[in-house]
């Protein structure tokens, strides 16, 4: 009796113990290659460098900085930008010349598990949230960086963990939210239904063991939760052909705040190219920001020609 209790304990523990790594692999980001460059239209070779920044645990962040032109009067605005899950700071690179041209540095980061950055054993938008912090912390090492005028920019996931940095601190001075989600539990559902995971049988024990793996409860992170906590301004820009995260989400998210504003384009949830032609609404925005010298606009959707 006592042999067959072992024996179906131990054939319990492993089939958990399967179950625990068929989940990591399901779920781990892929890393993708770097596109080749970096080129970026009107913006010098000389002024990209390629950095190396500190990040928690010891680990090494891989980035770009690009400086501003010379012609600005230093210290200078800095833009972080942050990518989404499975992509990188090359696949960043479209976003870069209106901030350039506009007199900002720009910071591209490799999230760890992505791009050229350390590896870990898992990263979660929370270990997001902390490249963030960390790429931040780095900019305020530079002399030619204002430190009192530092923005975030990130993409999906990257957004969802620039507004969680954002409500935790007040060293920022905005949040450029591109295609961000409103409850991470919705993205987990989405994706147990594209897999064909039903939810009744596998799916809550799958969200359950996630959030014990990055140490976080879906409902802290959510930026339905955390955008209300953000002390500064924050666009929301949203592809109104997104089918990865739904227009409603950015609408949800823009009615917690009023210090929110949202701004629809014509585009799907890879806003890199959609935005060429909000640019202008985009640098403005940050000009505002930074610079203090305009009131914040209301809460209300930016009218910018469309």
């Amino acid at each position: 009796m006592i042999a067959e209790a072992a024996v179906t304990a131990t054939g319990l523990w492993s089939l958990r113990a399967l179950a625990h790594r068929a989940i990591f692999h399901g779920l781990r980001a892929p890393r993708t290659a770097h596109p080749p460059g970096p080129v970026v239209p009107g913006v010098p070779a000389h002024l990209v460098e390629e950095v190396g920044i500190a990040g928690p645990g010891g680990s090494t962040l891989f980035g770009w900085l690009v400086s501003a032109p010379a012609s600005r009067r230093r210290p200078v605005p800095a833009v972080l930008v942050m990518h989404g899950w499975g992509a990188n700071a090359g696949m960043m690179w479209p976003i870069v010349p209106p901030l350039h041209a506009a007199g900002f540095a720009v910071l591209l980061v490799d999230a760890r598990c992505h791009g050229r950055s350390d590896d870990e054993t898992f990263t979660s938008m929370p270990r997001f949230a902390e490249d963030i912090a960390a790429g931040l912390a780095w900019l305020r090492t530079r002399p030619e960086i204002a430190p009192g005028r530092l923005v975030v920019l990130g993409h999906s996931v990257g957004a969802a963990a620039a507004l969680l940095h954002a409500s935790r601190t007040h060293d920022i001075k905005a949040v450029v939210s591109l295609s961000a989600f409103a409850h991470p539990r919705e993205m987990m559902l989405r994706f147990l239904a594209e897999k064909h995971v039903p939810y009744p049988v596998f799916g809550w024990y799958v969200m359950r063991y996630v959030q014990k793996v990055i140490g976080a409860s879906f409902d802290d992170i959510a930026p339905l939760v955390t955008l209300p906590r953000v002390p500064c301004p924050v666009l929301l820009v949203h592809g109104r052909d997104d089918t990865t995260v739904p227009v409603a989400d950015a609408i949800r998210l823009q009615s917690t705040s009023s210090r929110a504003t949202l701004l629809l384009v014509d585009g799907d949830h890879d806003l890199r190219d959609s935005l060429a032609s909000h640019s202008d609404a985009l640098v403005s925005f940050l000009h505002d920001a930074c610079e203090e010298s305009r009131n914040f606009p209301p809460k209300e959707e930016i009218n910018d020609g469309h």
